[in-house]
């Protein structure tokens, strides 16, 4: 692992389309945490799964228009599948991988994990014997490989929700189809790009304690976390490109100028900044609301515009 990386923070999207106002603030978020602490900022395109044509190149261009800068290069997962192969081959040496043949259908009918959260793998493969493997080898379904976790609860430190404890399952490592799976890829990715400070959508909370064990199983560093307030729609739902005009793209065709934008997001945060740089020098962890900001793109810019 390298060891002369300067500490980093992160944007890590899927281009699978165009990155909506909520994908903006939190990108955003991640860069003030990130340069208001000294730290590198890594933007990071993980493109294992759902890869849409021009997305990449379209969302690179809304967050230099919204004022954030990258170290770069921009690092893709495809570029890193020797990578992950080399995590799994540590994994699988120390005992701690096994095949698994269950469908999505199967695991989402089967009863859940003991102590584990609702849908976690129940175990079902993890005691197969060789015999029953080669039988469903035979029958030509494809194994995904698991962890084999030794804990069911692991406890991580966020900056923002304090001391979080939840819950570990064997989760996949590597799909059905040999694509590496995004737990691993993730830790994988964050270890050797010096990525020290994650900060992304808490929802994503619930997932962290698996991704933090795993790393601590690759005798990887486990990051800090800032786990950030969503941006909902106006039914309590997380936003979606189907709630609106939520793009940047959106917001100009319908007359909003970017620095406009970039203001309703930072009057979402408590500041008065027009531009990331104006942000950057009011920034303040402390300063974070706790609730999501709930948009309504009809009235998101009716403080800006002319009556």
């Amino acid at each position: 692992m390298p060891t002369d990386l300067a500490p980093a923070g992160r944007y890590a999207p899927s281009p699978s389309g165009d990155l909506h106002l909520g994908n903006l603030r939190t990108a955003l978020l991640a860069w003030l945490f990130a340069r208001g602490s000294g730290r590198r900022f890594v933007l990071r395109v993980d493109d294992l799964d759902r890869v849409r044509a021009g997305a990449e190149a379209r969302q690179l261009a809304d967050l230099a228009a919204i004022g954030l800068d990258w170290d770069l290069p921009v690092v893709r997962q495809s570029d890193r599948l020797a990578h992950y192969a080399a995590a799994i081959d540590r994994l699988t040496a120390a005992g701690l991988t096994y095949e698994c043949f269950c469908t999505r259908r199967e695991i989402q009918q089967a009863a859940t994990a003991p102590h584990g959260p609702m849908g976690a793998y129940p175990g079902t493969c993890r005691n197969l014997t060789d015999t029953d493997r080669a039988r469903k080898r035979d029958k030509g379904r494809p194994a995904a490989l698991r962890l084999r976790a030794s804990v069911t609860e692991f406890e991580i430190t966020d900056q923002l929700h304090g001391r979080y404890r939840g819950p570990v399952d064997d989760v996949v490592l590597r799909r059905g189809d040999g694509i590496p799976a995004y737990n691993l890829a993730v830790v994988v990715d964050d270890a050797e790009q010096g990525i020290d400070q994650v900060v992304r959508g808490d929802d994503l909370l619930p997932s962290t304690p698996r991704q933090a064990y795993l790393a601590t199983l690759l005798g990887l560093a486990v990051p800090h976390y800032a786990h950030v307030p969503l941006v909902l729609n106006t039914s309590g739902q997380r936003l979606a490109k189907r709630d609106g005009a939520v793009t940047l793209a959106d917001r100009r065709a319908l007359g909003d100028t970017t620095e406009q934008v970039v203001a309703a997001l930072a009057r979402s945060l408590g500041y008065s900044g027009h531009t990331a740089a104006d942000l950057l020098s009011e920034f303040d962890p402390a300063d974070l609301p706790s609730e999501p900001w709930t948009l309504d793109p009809d009235g998101l810019l009716q403080h800006d515009r002319c009556p």
